[in-house]
């Protein structure tokens, strides 16, 4: 199988950094858009020179050649989206989260070990270089990690993406932004969640979504993750990590890693020119010519979703 095919679904901000990152990809082509804005879709698909858009999912699907598709759509789409992708018989790289559910999520699993299809989510944070780095350093044993402290802050009053464009549906802060840093606790200590606690803070008025959140986490080795998410906060929008380890501590924020005084660390032999977008097509890309289980798949993904329904059942009660 010398040329990837795939159906880019989703015409918003983040459609565009994947498509970006699959035009460094040798053996990969987007020959189709499935938008949900007839305008912008067409715009994109044209700015883009690909040759095929439509409002219809199975339209694109059924385009010639397609044998994958990346859902970049609103979130509570995924689930659907990605079952149809599957029972059309196409692989599948869903932008996170999986589903704003764990019902739907453990459905995707099964349907992905029915159809043996090659099936991921885009948890970006297990392909960034400087994760990438610690992960390797905390498995070979060389660093142990103490406490993990992350800052998701956006400035985000109104219903709007990465780029400040106007869209239609509202985001999550659990399901989503809490997705991310919950996976790769676990991800990076190799544990499910033990004990956990939640709080949130009021409903936005209009949004009808809670604007603030703490969440903390404990596996059972000891390991600790304080998170800490809003939607009110003006500054930087995005996510800083820290890395508290028995030797050393270490900032990450997107594909820079710092030491705990902000000094500018090498990686080594990390490819540091891509970023964690990149990272994450290209092992799509290779899963599916190598016909293997990719390393952010739905099956793996899976325990992030049942530690956020947990959170999501403590915020309820409180």
């Amino acid at each position: 199988m010398s040329l990837i095919k795939i159906c880019m679904v989703g015409e918003g901000a983040f459609a565009e950094k994947h498509l970006d990152a699959l035009e460094k990809i040798e053996g990969a082509q987007v020959v189709s858009i499935a938008g949900g804005n007839a305008s912008r879709t067409q715009s994109l698909a044209r700015a883009r020179g690909i040759p095929h858009w439509s409002l219809s999912l199975e339209e694109c699907l059924s385009q010639e050649g397609v044998v994958g598709a990346i859902l970049t759509s609103p979130t509570e789409l995924h689930a659907v989206q990605a079952m149809k992708v599957m029972n059309a018989g196409k692989h599948i790289l869903v932008e996170i989260p999986m589903a704003d559910n764990l019902a739907d999520s453990e459905a995707l699993v099964a349907l992905q070990e029915r159809t043996g299809l090659v099936a991921m989510v885009g948890h970006t944070r297990r392909f960034n270089p400087p994760h990438q780095w610690l992960h390797q350093q905390i498995a070979s044993g060389q660093l142990s990690l103490q406490h993990l402290q992350v800052q998701t802050f956006f400035f985000r009053r109104s219903n709007t993406n990465a780029k400040g464009e106007a869209r239609s549906w509202t985001d999550s802060l659990l399901w989503h932004h809490a997705c991310h840093s919950v996976d790769l606790f676990q991800y990076q200590t190799n544990e499910i969640v033990e004990d956990l606690f939640g709080l949130q803070g009021p409903n936005h008025p209009m949004l009808g979504i809670p604007m603030d959140m703490s969440i903390g986490m404990k596996v059972p080795s000891g390991a600790l993750c304080s998170l800490s998410l809003s939607f009110n906060n003006e500054g930087p929008l995005g996510t800083t990590f820290r890395y508290i380890c028995d030797r050393g501590t270490f900032l990450v924020r997107y594909d820079d890693l710092l030491n705990g005084e902000g000094e500018a660390l090498d990686m080594g032999s990390l490819k540091t020119d891509m970023d964690g977008v990149e990272l994450c097509d290209r092992e799509f890309i290779n899963a599916i010519k190598e016909g293997r289980e990719p390393k952010a798949s739905l099956r793996l993904c899976v325990p992030a979703m049942q530690t956020l329904d947990r959170l999501e059942n403590l915020l309820n009660q409180s």
